[in-house]
């Protein structure tokens, strides 16, 4: 930066200095010259005088320097062989190069806009959008298609108001000059409305006038790339294979191609224009085999493209054969629509969007396939389908666990009846327990169902890592077997986190078991648990981790890994890569709805041959946190010891499970009133002699829900304790449960010991 430079830059701070010292003279003045004002004023007015005159000075210095700057910039830019052009902030150009008056002519008093107009449809945007960039960065370039082909446009800035432009043509036959329309195919540059930005000289000539928006064009008004489409020009409507593709910046180019109608005759130069297409293309013969292929088909294809190829070896996933597909386009029984194909890519997963024209070269039937890389929309396709599909199972999987829920009840409720009859030396003792066993069995498996749709019911608690492992341990090392090694490491400064102690148990021992599993031969499980602050959010398999502290732990082996095609299935429910018999699939999808459930977030690692690692993160509970934890039914040693007495108001809608709970509570002494539906229990309280302790209700029910009825009768009978009952989890119930007083929740399937002792703790 110069001098003057400088001296501008500060003049405005070194002005208020100067007025400073000017005031302080004038005030010294009249202290000095006797306290005159007329002298004083004299003074103060030469001071100002020669601070002007500095000023101006500065500034005509300023301005012979910047104008020396630029003229030497532009003896710099003379010999550049790119056009090359020296403009002011307002865009009047002050020099330009010899390359610039080759290629734009001779312009005298002429603005940089002016210049380009020619090759740019409207380039005001353009250059406003560039000189801003430049002024606040220094330089900018970009890219842009004009209607002689595609430029580099670069613009630098030479001190506060001048900026030095490069015109740099690209794929240029001869230096110093723009590409020629010869063998340019018509172009709309499109942008995000839909408003043609440019055309060039083809597109100009073939339309037979400039067009603004892609109405005026097509007649059709969605425009279909790959496919034959009228053109609306000054001659009438034409036909037209219309390619696209990405131009950049939210922009698009159309390519008006010559159509592929039947019966005419396909010219070889003809396909030899399409060989610099931006459009993949291939030609294919009437059995199916690749007869030519331009670059861009090449590069999507990969190397497994080659003339003498069979279409069905580069792609696949048609639902039918290839070959009759190829027989039904050349004999014109389909009509023209594109297909979503999978290319048989060994190093990656592409797709591709094929739409098949016909042609004739030489009287022979061919076609030309049109593709688009239709990755992306795919892999898009893909998660939202895997979403839904997630989705529906765990609906599904709630509804159904809601249903047996109610069948377990019913089953080990009446087994344990059965056992209270029957001692151990009865015949039936054993079979009984076989029921009851194989009963729990059934509802650790629907427990299972219910984590993975995450509508379980937690009972979270503060947890330290190193207490619960400490406790698990011995479990875990028995698990893993003598093969394998178990070891802990643990921070050393670990803070608390709010999980359900017995379900992350479970998690843990899930991913163990796993992890033994893979190293049959033996090997070492870590178990590793830190601390960690994610300063800014952690994107992993589309999931964001928010900023904040967590607890981590980490579950890693020396086994044999995941396949990288089967690592986003894993947590599926019934998906396993064990063989059949070894594993219900269930383990994984347990976990990720458990971990879920609790607020947390579980991701794998695997490397085939090396390994796999689980990483579940917990949000650190917050020190000052208000924690409510929710305890499990604290059981007596001797349920026959419950108190006895009170009365029961049971409302049921399913039939086994009711009878099942009113024969439990009568035995433990309890009167019990029954009602199959919350009408009938109102219908039974409009008794208003009638004495009740505890309502015992299910939660979901035809018409009218537990919860609203309950409300309802508590307006009359405020005091009266509530049992809520569910398959479904606790969370069904809502803020609606929260609302009414002194009410507790017990989950299907429930034991007899477990409902009387609930009953009992309501009631004392």
């Amino acid at each position: 930066m110069t001098f003057a430079d400088r001296v501008v830059m500060i003049a405005p701070q070194r002005l208020i200095v100067l007025l400073g010292l000017s005031i302080i003279l004038c005030l010294a003045a009249l202290i000095v010259l006797d306290g005159s004002p007329r002298r004083a004023a004299t003074a103060a007015g030469m001071s100002l005088g020669c601070i002007a005159a500095v000023l101006i000075v500065l500034r005509i210095g300023h301005r012979i320097a910047r104008g020396q700057s630029r003229k030497s910039l532009s003896l710099f830019i003379t010999n550049d062989s790119a056009p090359s052009f020296i403009t002011g902030a307002d865009g009047q150009i002050a020099s330009s190069n010899a390359a610039a008056t080759r290629t734009f002519g001779e312009r005298k008093d002429a603005t940089l806009a002016s210049v380009l107009a020619e090759r740019i449809s409207n380039p005001g945007p353009v250059l406003f959008r560039l000189q801003s960039r430049a002024a606040s960065g220094g330089a900018a370039r970009e890219e842009i298609i004009t209607n002689s082909g595609q430029i580099l446009l670069s613009v630098h800035a030479i001190g506060p108001d001048g900026f030095a432009w490069r015109v740099e043509p690209q794929n240029v036959q001869a230096a110093g000059s723009l590409p020629s329309d010869s063998r340019i195919l018509p172009m709309l540059m499109v942008g995000r409305s839909g408003a043609i930005l440019s055309m060039n000289h083809a597109a100009r000539q073939f339309i037979g006038s400039r067009v603004k928006s892609l109405d005026a064009v097509f007649s059709a008004q969605v425009v279909t790339p790959g496919t034959v489409m009228q053109i609306s020009t000054t001659s009438g409507n034409q036909p037209a294979l219309v390619a696209q593709t990405d131009a950049g910046a939210g922009r698009r180019a159309l390519y008006l191609l010559p159509p592929p109608v039947v019966g005419e005759q396909v010219q070889n130069h003809d396909w030899q224009v399409f060989q610099d297409m931006p459009i993949p293309m291939i030609k294919i013969a009437p059995d199916g085999t690749v007869q030519s292929y331009n670059k861009r088909a090449s590069k999507l294809i990969g190397v497994m493209l080659d003339e003498g190829a069979h279409l069905s070896a580069l792609m696949e996933g048609l639902g039918r054969s290839i070959n009759d597909w190829l027989d039904d386009t050349l004999a014109g029984r389909l009509v023209q629509k594109s297909e979503f194909l999978r290319l048989t890519r060994g190093d990656c997963e592409a797709f591709v969007q094929v739409t098949l024209n016909r042609i004739e070269e030489d009287g022979t039937p061919a076609l030309i396939a049109v593709l688009h890389d239709a990755t992306e929309l795919k892999s898009l396709e893909a998660q939202f389908v895997q979403s839904q599909k997630m989705q529906a199972i765990g609906q599904l999987a709630g509804g159904v666990a809601h249903d047996f829920n109610n069948l377990l009840t019913a089953i080990s409720g009446h087994c344990d009846l059965l056992l209270l009859r029957h001692d151990q030396g009865d015949r039936d003792y054993s079979d009984l327990i076989q029921i009851n066993q194989n009963a729990n069995r059934a509802a650790a498996l629907v427990g299972q169902l219910l984590a993975f749709s995450r509508k379980q019911t937690l009972r979270p608690e503060t947890l330290d890592m190193r207490d619960t492992l400490a406790d698990l341990t011995h479990l875990l090392n028995r698990l893993v077997g003598e093969k394998i090694t178990l070891t802990l490491s643990h921070d050393p400064v670990l803070h608390p986190i709010r999980a359900d102690k017995r379900q992350l148990e479970q998690v843990l021992m899930n991913l163990v078991v796993n992890a033994r599993d893979a190293m049959p031969s033996g090997g070492e499980i870590r178990i590793i648990t830190e601390c960690s602050k994610l300063e800014t959010p952690l994107q992993r398999d589309q999931v964001t981790v928010p900023v904040g502290q967590y607890v981590t732990i980490k579950v890693s082996d020396d086994g044999s890994g995941i396949a990288q095609d089967k690592l986003q299935k894993v947590f599926e429910p019934f998906f396993t890569t064990k063989r059949t018999g070894e594993g219900t699939g269930l383990g994984l999808s347990t976990a990720y709805g458990i971990i879920k459930q609790s607020g947390g977030y579980i991701f794998v690692d695997s490397t085939e041959g090396v390994g796999t690692c689980f990483t579940l993160y917990f949000p650190v509970l917050a020190q000052n946190a208000h924690v409510s934890v929710t305890k499990a039914v604290e059981k007596p040693a001797a349920v026959g010891n419950a108190p006895k007495g009170g009365v029961i108001l049971l409302v049921e809608d399913e039939a086994p499970v009711r009878a099942f709970a009113s024969r439990a509570l009568r035995l433990r002494g309890y009167t019990v009133l029954e009602a199959e539906n919350a009408e009938a229990a109102l219908a039974t309280l409009e008794d208003v002699d009638l004495k009740i302790d505890v309502f015992v209700t299910d939660v979901v029910m035809p018409g009218m829900d537990g919860p609203s009825w309950v409300r309802q009768a508590l307006i009359a009978r405020p005091d009266v304790r509530v049992v809520f009952v569910s398959g479904y989890a606790e969370d069904s119930l809502g803020e609606a449960q929260k609302k009414i007083p002194n009410s507790v929740f017990l989950p299907k399937p429930f034991s007899l010991s477990d409902l009387t002792e609930t009953v009992n703790n309501q009631l004392h």
